[in-house]
Parts: structure tokens; sequence; C-alpha cells
């Protein structure tokens, strides 16, 4: 459940200087968005793009996986220079990546949009199923809606 939800007080300005807390103590922020019967649950993160980076974003995973997702490959983008670029593939923890440009970020990464500005841009982290198998493959088990179009490296 949502912040404000558990808190039916809290005012959307309160919302957003809660995280606007976050990012700048920790250098960003996750927003963790619920699925509902249409749409799969995703989250991102908020503060990248003050630094110069693309924010983040992954769907489909359980809140805790997109978030631990999300932190680690913000770490080392806010500490140790690493620049994920679409089309590249890199193993995190378990997990095989594709890094896809998001096509319309300013529809899915609301919260940012309030912090950061209307073009804000952002990088989804696309993974592959236990199979191995892109969500863009025949075969592919799983609920990852892709929202932008995947780099085709060749194969």
């Amino acid at each position: 459940m949502c912040l404000m939800c558990r808190n039916p007080e809290m005012t959307q300005a309160d919302y957003d200087a809660s995280m606007r807390e976050i990012v700048d103590e920790t250098g960003w922020a996750i927003q963790l968005v619920e699925r509902d019967r249409r749409h799969a649950a995703f989250a991102y993160t908020i503060g990248l793009e003050e630094i110069g980076h693309p924010e983040l974003l992954v769907t489909g995973l359980p809140q805790r996986a997109a978030g631990e997702l999300l932190n680690t490959v913000a770490h080392g983008v806010a500490h140790h220079g690493e620049r994920p670029v679409p089309g590249e593939r890199r193993r995190v923890k378990d997990r095989w990546l594709e890094i896809v440009e998001v096509d319309v970020p300013s529809a899915h990464l609301l919260t940012a949009v309030r912090l950061v500005g209307p073009d804000v841009r952002a990088l989804q982290l696309v993974y592959t199923d236990d199979r191995s198998r892109w969500p863009w493959h025949v075969g592919f088990r799983g609920r990852q809606p892709v929202l932008g179009s995947p780099v085709e490296l060749g194969q």
C-alpha cells in the first residue's frame, strides 16, 4: 500500500516533499507503483536525472526485487560512474538485463516529472525469464511490459 494510502491526511505536496528529502539525502529514491487489473507493477528511480543520467525503470517484478535491482544499478551509476546505454546487455546479480530506452517517460514516471521536470529521460532494465528468453521472444514466461524498443544486437 502506498504512503499516501496509509496516510489519508497526506497531500501530494507532502508526499513529494518526503521523496525530495530522500533524493537529497541518498542521491535517488525508488518509486514503487502497484499493479492493477490492466497494468503490471513497476518501479523507477528519482534523482539520477539530477546527476546527468536517465532514471531507471523496471516492470513486472515484485516490489522487493524491483527495489533491489534498481538500487544496485543506481549505486553503480551514482558512485562508480557506470553508464548503462540502450542495447547494452549485462549481468546484475542473478539476472541478464538489456537496457531499453523508454519511449515516453513522462507517461509513467509521474513523481519524477513533478520533482525533476517534464523532460525526464528513462532507461528500462529488461530482464530474461527463467529460460533466458527476452520478453520480445516467443515463449517468454512472465508479464513484463517493455516501454520502448529493444536495440537488436545482431542476434
